[in-house]
């Protein structure tokens, strides 16, 4: 038997327990066809890595040619919709609910999580965008979401994506058609927030968006288009909004980071025209965010983790008083190291108020990988510190605040 089988046997036993049993499925399969590491000693970073973009422009064009179910919807019309995911009154263990959502751009299926003891009570809500390859279910594994939802009581939910659109299952962060509101992906992205914000109760001023990668790539898209729903913005070892419109710039942007052509050397400046209808809010600063970035990331140069912070704390578009705020943001530095594991820097950005309105998590040493993740899921290091952990922290620090 696959000596990976025996490292996961607590971690199935403890989800049979708990009548979780399509999760322990998924772990046996997992430890079946050596997803988990073999031992401590040889984690998921030291293993080779195999750039997750592999593939990734081997691609339809999801703006021109939406999936089959979707090709005879027009943009007034999203077509017949799926009936939404209903939780029960009360969910005495937490659930893990499949659905789908499709509109004019087109179709997709989704995970939910909805923690024990739920009770129709107004939840924060996380929408978690996996990166190239992997799945909700590895998604969920290796970041141990799930199990944060359950100490914080809030909701997960995971988009799938999905190879009709991209045959690596990447997010197509880097198409033009994909970057902007109400077109392409982001528009399915917020159409399914939308859909869970109608079937559960969600706090509206606790909805947030994180992810991985590609999937990180695609939570900044979608901070930045639909400033009104998300409340903060997670980033993993993604890349600034706009970083790229098309495969050669894709390239780019994770060699060395996005380039614009607003300036010599601007990396950072997010404007209306690049927006595409996000409206009135151009004139506001970004969403708080919270980045983390291995410092020996070979897939997605470090790089991009500074330039999200940048354009988190770059001054909005029409260079109102909103931007003061930012204008006299306050830095702080912390070193620290994981017991047994890496060093990291971390950088907190303040505002005027004292409020943090950005961190940036340097991780020493790490590679493409969810930092203090789990080794039953892909692309994790457990010898960093916990970014799920320091993400929902951050989130629930972060309500929405009304508009004035």
């Amino acid at each position: 038997m696959n000596d990976n089988i025996f490292a996961a046997i607590p971690e199935i036993t403890q989800l049979t327990r708990a009548g979780r049993l399509q999760e322990a499925t998924a772990a046996i399969q997992r430890s079946l066809g050596g997803y988990a590491a073999a031992s401590n000693t040889t984690g998921p970073a030291e293993r080779p890595e195999k750039a997750p973009f592999e593939g990734v422009f081997h691609v339809i064009d999801s703006c021109a040619i939406p999936s089959s179910r979707a090709r005879h919807a027009t943009p007034t019309s999203p077509g017949p919709q799926p009936e939404p995911v209903r939780a029960p009154r009360e969910a005495p263990l937490g659930q893990f609910i499949t659905g789908s959502y499709t509109n004019h751009a087109g179709t997709r299926a989704y995970k939910l999580y909805v923690p024990g003891g739920y009770r129709e009570q107004p939840l924060p809500l996380v929408v978690m965008l996996h990166g190239c390859t992997q799945s909700p279910d590895d998604f969920a594994a290796g970041t141990r979401m799930n199990q944060l939802a359950e100490e914080e009581r809030c909701l997960v939910l995971y988009p799938a994506q999905g190879q009709d659109a991209n045959v690596s299952k990447c997010w197509n962060w880097f198409n033009a058609c994909d970057q902007q509101r109400e077109q392409g992906e982001p528009s399915i992205i917020a159409g399914i927030t939308r859909q869970i914000m109608k079937s559960h109760r969600v706090d509206p001023r606790r909805v947030y968006v994180a992810g991985l990668s590609a999937g990180g790539a695609m939570a900044v898209t979608m901070g930045v288009t639909y400033p009104e729903l998300y409340a903060a913005t997670g980033v993993h070892s993604g890349l600034p909004y706009a970083a790229a419109h098309d495969m050669p710039s894709a390239f780019a942007a994770l060699r060395q980071g996005k380039r614009t052509g607003t300036g010599p050397g601007n990396t950072t400046g997010v404007r209306a025209e690049n927006v595409g209808g996000r409206g009135p809010d151009v004139s506001q600063p970004l969403a708080p965010t919270i980045v983390f970035h291995g410092d020996r990331d070979t897939t997605v140069n470090p790089c991009n983790g500074e330039q999200v912070i940048a354009q988190s704390q770059a001054q909005p578009a029409n260079g109102s008083a909103n931007s003061q705020s930012q204008t006299n943001a306050r830095v702080t530095v912390q070193r620290g190291k994981v017991a047994n594991g890496h060093a990291y820097t971390r950088t907190v950005y303040r505002d005027s108020s004292g409020d943090a309105s950005a961190e940036h998590w340097l991780v020493h040493g790490a590679g493409h990988a969810w930092s203090g993740g789990s080794p039953t899921g892909s692309f994790t290091d457990h010898k960093g510190p916990d970014a799920a952990k320091e993400m929902i922290r951050f989130f629930l620090e972060h309500p929405r605040l009304a508009r004035h």
